[in-house]
């Protein structure tokens, strides 16, 4: 993919959910809603001492909580204080007994400790599967009614098995770079992006300056898509987070993003994402033909997610070549 993959720590976490109610609706955005519970519970198990951080953390999580009327209206500016993405799968909003809930869990840099997720994660988890409190488990909420079915841990592009049928695989050893193993050397056909391409975000996102200046209509400006540079400028941004130093000497990077100044973008679809949903946009974009070198920067930037919110996922992506028209 690029040279940069093996300086990054980061375990991937993919974790299946089994709905073990009649009925269950899950609201316009579910990463929020992990981020509060299991951080409060998480809070709440740590001796005093250890959960002043993410007591700390916490706080705008509570006044949230405890406003019935904010709740699901406006996502505050909060995270765990461990560097972590909490990435729901995009799917529907209610299920019934036996269905499956996808989420990803990514944990970078110094978080990037698998002891961390068995530890304190997976036992907060299984806390929020059984749990009685009343500020979440309300009538057909997700919260109290669920078991956690199986998680796998990502090794380069394959998912392999940590619990299954509920039961935790001991043996299974986790560490912070094998999620880049053999990414480097899976072929990519030079052709597949040659024609348009398609960007569709999958998460809202919220990069900076992606308001048009001026052009005020009835109130409202209207959404200026990124460009291919401010992207890979993101993305620069987020890796510089996770290997300190790296802006001040880009490298190779430098020459995918002035690649990346030929393309230009041909069609643009993004919306303002709901009430209740952290990010700005979201939506889909199409850019004339992509030069190579900058397709595994792209695909680097959709694992990690750019842009603000990441802990709830926002900023991430997939690319596919178009084949209909916008």
């Amino acid at each position: 993919m690029c040279s940069y993959l093996n300086s990054i720590n980061l375990i991937r976490y993919l974790l299946v959910w089994r709905v073990n109610s009649s009925l269950v609706y899950l609201p316009k955005y579910l990463s929020p809603e992990i981020s509060a519970v299991l951080g409060t519970i998480i809070t709440q198990r740590f001796p005093t001492g250890e959960a002043r951080d993410w007591r700390k953390a916490m706080e705008v999580w509570n006044e949230y909580l405890s406003n019935t009327k904010q709740m699901g209206k406006k996502v505050p500016q909060a995270s765990w204080p461990v560097d972590a993405a909490i990435f729901a799968y995009p799917g529907k909003r209610t299920y019934g007994q036996g269905e499956l809930i996808f989420w990803e869990l990514k944990l970078f840099g110094k978080s990037a400790d698998h002891g961390l997720f068995l530890e304190v994660i997976l036992p907060a988890m299984e806390e929020a599967s059984y749990t009685s409190d009343t500020r979440w488990n309300r009538a057909n909420r997700l919260w109290g009614r669920f078991d956690i079915d199986s998680v796998y841990v990502a090794r380069g592009s394959r998912w392999e098995p940590l619990v299954t049928n509920g039961r935790l695989d001991l043996r299974r050893r986790v560490s912070p770079v094998q999620w880049a193993e053999g990414l480097n050397s899976e072929p990519v056909s030079e052709d597949k992006f040659s024609t348009a391409t398609r960007l569709t975000w999958i998460t809202p996102f919220d990069l900076e300056d992606t308001l048009e200046k001026g052009g005020k209509k009835k109130g409202k400006s209207p959404i200026k898509a990124p460009d291919l540079r401010h992207i890979l400028e993101a993305l620069i941004a987020r890796l510089d987070l996770l290997i300190p130093g790296l802006s001040d000497d880009p490298g190779e990077a430098l020459n995918a993003i002035e690649q990346a100044d030929s393309v230009s973008i041909l069609h643009k679809s993004l919306k303002v994402t709901p009430k209740g949903c952290p990010g700005r946009y979201i939506g889909t974009q199409i850019f004339s033909c992509i030069p190579f070198p900058v397709i595994p920067y792209l695909e680097l930037a959709s694992i990690l997610h750019i842009g603000k919110q990441i802990h709830f996922g926002c900023g991430t992506f997939v690319l596919s070549t178009r084949t209909e028209a916008p």
